[in-house]
């Protein structure tokens, strides 16, 4: 991999809003992970900066080092601390989807009752699309993630107030 392309890979991902992202082919291994506590002001990351990625040949036994690389790191929602809301984690990094497709209506909105397995989202992750189950019955409080939008895993999707 080239220094050029290298980088390319770093700032997406540093748009991406993923705090991790390791990647495998027969000639590499590579492992890039951001500092949890970097926080971007005015478009710019207010830490210093971070070291390049570790890149390994793939034969190699040990994993690739993760290195940490500069991009903002999503807020945790402070109303998933709160009340006797239930947050609804993403199971996996992926894209986050709220209907099917473009033009189909969304599984659920907010104020609506699900139930435990009903499909809420769908995450899509490396090309296969990935439906999301409520892990309870109750009602929707608060959908956290805009629809299109890059999801880490453990990231709280809804918050579902139980019934």
């Amino acid at each position: 991999m080239k220094a050029k392309e290298l980088q390319e890979l770093i700032d997406f991902i540093a748009k991406s809003g993923l705090n991790k992202v390791n990647i495998e082919t027969e000639e590499f291994k590579i492992s890039v992970q951001r500092e949890p506590n970097t926080k971007v002001v005015s478009g710019s990351v207010a830490a210093a900066p971070a070291p390049a990625p570790v890149a390994a040949p793939a034969p190699a036994a040990a994993p690739a080092a993760p290195a940490p690389a500069a991009a903002p790191t999503p807020a945790a929602p402070a109303e998933a601390a709160g009340g006797n809301y239930s947050p609804l984690k993403s199971p996996m990094i992926g894209t986050f989807y709220r209907s099917s497709s473009p033009d189909s209506p969304a599984f659920v909105q907010v104020g609506d009752l699900v139930e435990k397995g009903q499909v809420i989202c769908i995450i899509e992750a490396m090309k296969l699309f990935n439906e999301i189950e409520a892990e309870q019955s109750g009602r929707v409080v608060k959908a956290l993630v805009e629809n299109a939008s890059p999801v880490e895993y453990d990231q709280p999707l809804f918050l579902i107030e139980p019934m």
